[in-house]
């Protein structure tokens, strides 16, 4: 990927560089690192320079994030700001899309987001960053975890409006919240048709510095904590005993090193015990589950081991993460962000199948688009975690079972290794797509 930057950026460009703010935020770890590339540019009559970003192994989006990543992004935001100003300039972009993960560490990817501070000049990216940042981190945190969800609706930041609305009577309580999410929505409701009343109040550096320091208090005061569910605590009941747990991490690591992926996705990863196993070895690995407290677990383990090499992420199978924005294509559906080297979906085709009643060929065609291997666990009838899906429901799943599994993904993969897990009912298959 290359970005052109135009003759109009020119002096805010250089002033990156000379400022020694690139560097700063580079030593950081809090901006994507560039080069500076002679190619052709598309449009030569305006263009100043062309960079060439280093890649982010997986392009995230707040929406996907859990409680802690979404918080630490924005205080990623808030530093940067601070940084900018320090050296004469400021973020005039705090866009959470703006923030991406390199494991657990936040990283701006936007090098234009900074402009020459001049004084006097109001941040006008304050409704942005309260809007991306801290509307959602509220109203996760006073409401429900699940209205992180609305960021998927409202992809230019939950509106102030509707916030303030949604949020309870003791968010009010907060003074410092209570400025930045309920008077300034009615400050946006009353100066609606007169934009420049509401933008016109000049602030100097000090106050600049000090609203950041506020937002960084209120960030900071907003928390989550992950009560016990079914999903986040999977892994203390589970019909594996202790040895038969550890022979199938051992034979989903064997396959990983046979295959030597260089990204693998763990659908249904839980809290990371096995996306891991892929990690320790230095695959870049995205750890997806649904479960928002499974996901804060396994970001919060992450983030304490510091771990560059695996990406926590929130995610339904059963409603994946769709194209978004202008012509859909403005943020990437999961699909469009694959395919991953290996695929590891264990402990998960029963839920889908019987659980979610997706049958077995959309399991297989939805998987082969997503991996070029697949690693899978069939987990038959007789598993008593099948059993608890079956005892609230008739069970009409005649089609369940392993010779039928076998039978239907041999139509999109070719299937190169199956080994029983002695001590369980189940077994693990290492299969190739029949595509690549």
């Amino acid at each position: 990927m290359y970005r052109q930057i135009n003759l109009a950026y020119q002096e805010n460009y250089d002033l990156l560089g000379s400022s020694g703010l690139y560097k700063n935020l580079i030593d950081a770890g809090l901006l994507i690192p560039h080069r500076e590339v002679e190619i052709d540019p598309p449009t030569p009559d305006i263009a100043f320079k062309i960079i060439k970003p280093e890649p982010i192994p997986f392009i995230s989006y707040p929406y996907e994030w859990c409680f802690s990543q979404l918080s630490v992004a924005a205080k990623a935001t808030l530093e940067i700001h601070k940084r900018a100003l320090d050296h004469g300039m400021i973020l005039k972009d705090a866009s959470a899309y703006n923030i991406q993960f390199i494991g657990c560490r936040p990283v701006l990817i936007d090098t234009l987001s900074f402009d020459r501070y001049e004084e006097g000049r109001p941040w006008v990216a304050y409704q942005q960053f309260c809007q991306h940042f801290l509307a959602p981190l509220a109203l996760m945190a006073y409401n429900d975890i699940r209205l992180s969800q609305l960021l998927r609706i409202h992809i230019d930041g939950i509106p102030l409006d509707l916030a303030s609305t949604l949020l309870p009577a003791k968010s009010r309580l907060s003074l410092a919240l209570s400025a930045h999410i309920h008077l300034h929505a009615k400050s946006q409701k009353k100066y609606a048709d007169t934009p420049q009343k509401s933008s016109g109040r000049k602030i100097n550096k000090r106050g600049l510095l000090g609203l950041i320091d506020n937002l960084e208090t209120i960030v900071g005061k907003l928390s989550w904590k992950p009560a016990d569910t079914t999903w986040g605590e999977y892994y203390d009941d589970t019909n594996y005993d202790n040895q038969a747990m550890k022979l199938k991490m051992d034979m989903v690591e064997e396959l990983l090193i046979e295959t030597k992926p260089a990204t693998v996705w763990d659908l249904g990863g839980n809290t990371g015990r096995f996306s891991r196993l892929a990690s320790d070895n230095g695959i870049s690995t995205v750890s997806f589950d649904f479960d928002p407290a499974a996901v804060e677990k396994n970001y919060r383990e992450s983030k304490s081991k510091n771990e560059n090499d695996i990406l926590p992420l929130i995610l339904d199978l059963t409603n994946p993460s769709p194209g978004l924005g202008w012509d859909h294509s403005e943020r990437m559906s999961l699909g469009k962000r694959g395919p991953a080297d290996t695929v590891l979906a264990l402990a998960l085709i029963h839920h889908l199948a019987i659980g979610n009643n997706v049958p077995f060929n959309k399991l297989a065609a939805f998987f082969q688009k997503l991996c070029r291997n697949l690693i899978i666990e069939f987990v038959p009838k007789e598993d008593s975690q099948v059993q608890r899906l079956l005892a609230s429901r008739e069970d009409v799943f005649t089609l369940y079972t392993q010779e039928d599994f076998e039978k239907v993904f041999t139509e999109f993969f070719i299937i190169d290794r199956r080994s029983d897990i002695e001590g369980s009912k189940r077994t693990i298959y290492l299969m190739r797509n029949r595509r690549q």
